[in-house]
């Protein structure tokens, strides 16, 4: 085909007036469409919505429905179960003529003509843009078209009346601007459409619906949504559009699809190349979802030599950080989707953790969240029982199930999705979430489980407590000892006076010893005496060791001073007495800890962080099931019981939410038990007789412990 190419420094090829240059068409290949998006966008004049939307939705419908659609359901019945990819298209690239342009255009101006137009300087309000949509949503046909493809853009609703409800939201924004009403911008979530206006862009009105049904939610504010804590509208973090976004959401909105199981490849490469001019121009950088759909067009075919798939990727978790405070899930979706398919199941696992992460920050609400419900539930129940089926077929010491850290990881993921329950009217994790994460869990063997260290909120907050009690001490030592330089001229200091010589100089020091259960309370209150009891007996010792060269009261003493031997080695012995302590204090604290500060000792906690990875359960669920998951033999029914009854006892019941603070904590107390109960009724002979009390005891913390259940549960 021929390609056509005009100078970018030409006239404007919209002036947003109803008249479009003629000399700008035919269009007759991608790469006269992509010429035209880059006139729009690096003209004087902003782009004109109206006329870029029916110009690729013209090609897009042209490519995909119609005789194409049915070449290739023909061409994939030929195929039978083969596994080819049709890389041709029967249907020749469509001829984008100014004629079927202008008559498009000039009806979207005649349906919106009831409209005022704005006086000068005029911003929009929120009747101008209801009634806007109004219009438009007037003019659709009765249906619902949410589940349907190739509805989204303006040419399907000027040939043939129908939208999705992206495609509502898209249309009145164009038609705003097409009125004259330049305030007026879209803002896109990751699932849904709204408007923002004002002259700084913070009032927001619904335009469009959301979900199966065709429930009209235009005109209201989106306020209700946020404080709902639904991740449909990202928390208010959504992305607010300028002109240039919004063309690159026309372009993020093209459906490459053919059929269920085919795409078109003229439409996916016209996508490709009209992004990657967006890209260019830098309206990409704030728009987490379209780089990462780039990053996916470009894993299929790649077309940049120095930027890969993968760091778009990258680039689009980037953008929802530093814009967006990581209040978007698609970008860690795709990233751990993408390592997925290339086999790199461990960082797969840290991207669907992140990805739980975010959506941690919500309150799942059923009819709202169904999209990300389903790519979630997908993840949880398809992709990681495949990986771990695939990982289990073959013993490798490299296997994903020999990772500590890829256990941690699938933890932090449950984890994320069961504090996206808590609060919700509707339970998420029922049976058929629980059995595939049992069976996920029981994959790692104990050896395995047991070097994932876990805390919780509780743990937490006592090191940070902990660390606040070291400072103050620090500085009151510090403090203590410049006033003692300042008041000693001398530099022998005398025995009956407080040993300030002796106190831990180091921060290493005082933290090793805040450890252990030695602070004087002494010093604390009163800021007298020493810092740790250790001293304070230390130098109770010594004060009667010099008083003892005075007077002759205790024999013991005397002794004790009078032996110039022992009196030689007692710093030594001072020293092994510190150093079996803290070995003392190593060895009772048998339980994972994470070191924060280094020790004076050959014990190097960095080391062991790096070997042992350390995560934080937030969620009442995974909370309750601490114990259960780091036991030496899993008990999967007391695991599977603990995963759901929870669904039932975080739930309102008739606006009034069960008590958080004590609900799950029953919950956890009664998985408990049951766990116990089998672990002791397990046992061999010689402890029936005990076995038996526990069981009975078990049963009755189950039956006051089990929440009552209406008949509708």
């Amino acid at each position: 085909m021929s390609t056509v190419t005009r100078s970018a420094s030409a006239s404007p090829c919209m002036a947003l007036n109803g008249i479009i240059d003629a000399s700008l068409f035919p269009l007759k290949s991608t790469s006269d469409v992509v010429n035209l998006f880059r006139r729009a966008l690096t003209s004087a004049i902003e782009p004109d919505l109206t006329l870029l939307s029916i110009v690729v939705g013209y090609i897009e419908l042209s490519l995909t429905t119609g005789e194409a659609a049915q070449a290739a359901q023909a061409a994939q019945a030929a195929l039978g179960n083969s596994s080819d990819v049709i890389m041709g298209n029967s249907v020749p690239f469509p001829v984008v003529t100014h004629e079927l342009i202008a008559g498009l255009y000039k009806k979207f101006q005649t349906i919106l003509s009831v409209v005022d137009k704005p006086k000068p300087h005029r911003q929009a309000t929120r009747d101008i843009i209801k009634k806007v949509s109004d219009v438009i949503w007037n003019s659709l046909i009765r249906s619902s078209y949410k589940d349907r493809a190739h509805l989204q853009n303006l040419y399907s609703y000027l040939s043939g009346n129908k939208l999705d409800c992206f495609g509502v939201a898209l249309a009145t924004t164009a038609g705003c601007q097409l009125l004259g009403y330049r305030d007026v911008r879209l803002a896109i979530s990751e699932d849904h459409a709204w408007v923002m206006f004002g002259q700084k862009r913070v009032e927001s009105i619904e335009v469009t619906w959301h979900g199966k049904g065709s429930e009209d939610k235009r005109g209201q504010d989106i306020g209700a949504g946020i404080e709902s804590g639904s991740w449909l509208y990202l928390g208010g973090l959504a992305v607010v559009c300028e002109r240039g976004m919004e063309v690159a959401a026309i372009c993020v909105a093209l459906n490459i699809s053919l059929s269920a199981n085919s795409d078109c490849v003229e439409v996916a490469e016209l996508q490709q190349q009209l992004l990657w001019l967006l890209y260019d121009l830098g309206h990409l950088k704030r728009y987490p979802m379209a780089l990462g759909l780039l990053g996916e067009l470009e894993e299929i075919n790649r077309t940049h030599r120095s930027i890969s798939c993968e760091q778009l990727f990258r680039e689009a978790i980037e953008a929802s950080r530093s814009y967006y405070h990581n209040h978007h899930v698609y970008p860690h979706i795709f990233q751990g989707n993408y390592y997925n398919r290339l086999l790199k199941y461990r960082e797969a696992f840290a991207a669907w953790a992140n990805a739980a992460d975010v959506i941690r920050l919500y309150t799942y609400q059923c009819r709202d969240d169904e999209e990300i419900y389903k790519e979630l539930l997908d993840i949880a129940n398809e992709l990681i029982p495949y990986v771990m089926k695939t990982e289990s077929s073959g013993h490798s010491a490299r296997s994903i199930l020999r990772d500590a850290e890829v256990f941690a990881n699938l933890l932090r993921f449950y984890d994320g999705i069961c504090q996206w329950e808590e609060d919700s009217l509707t339970p998420i994790l029922h049976i058929g979430w629980a059995k595939p994460l049992v069976n996920n869990i029981t994959k790692f063997d104990y050896d395995i489980r047991s070097q994932v260290v876990i805390k919780l909120p509780e743990d937490l907050e006592a090191e940070e407590a902990a660390k606040k009690a070291a400072a103050a001490v620090a500085a009151a030592a510090a403090a203590a000892a410049e006033e003692g330089n300042n008041n000693n001229n001398n530099t022998v200091v005398k025995k009956d006076e407080k040993p300030k010589s002796e106190l831990p100089t180091t921060l290493a020091d005082l933290t090793a010893a805040c450890g252990e259960k030695i602070l004087n309370p002494d010093f604390l209150l009163q800021g007298g005496g020493q810092p740790f009891a250790d001293q304070k007996q230390q130098a109770t010792v010594e004060t009667e060791t010099a008083n003892s060269n005075n007077t002759d009261k205790e024999a013991t003493t005397t002794t004790t001073t009078s032996n110039g031997g022992s009196a030689a080695q007692s710093p030594s012995t001072e020293a092994e007495h510190k150093e079996a302590k803290l070995e003392e204090n190593n060895t009772r604290s048998s339980g994972p800890v994470e070191q924060t500060t280094p020790i004076v000792d050959d014990y190097d906690p960095f080391e062991i962080m790096l070997k042992r990875p350390v995560i934080t359960l937030y969620s009442q669920k995974m909370k309750g099931l601490k114990d259960l998951l780091l036991a030496e033999k899993l008990n999967t029914h007391a695991i599977s019981l603990q995963v759901t009854a929870q669904s039932v006892a975080s739930r309102k019941v008739r606006g009034a939410a069960v008590d958080s603070s004590r609900q799950p904590a029953t919950i956890s107390a009664t998985i408990t038990a049951i766990a116990s109960t089998e672990v002791v009724g397990g046992a061999g002979g010689g402890g029936g007789g005990s076995a038996a009390s526990a069981s009975s005891g078990a049963g009755d913390s189950i039956a006051a412990s089990r929440p009552k259940r209406t008949r509708r549960e």
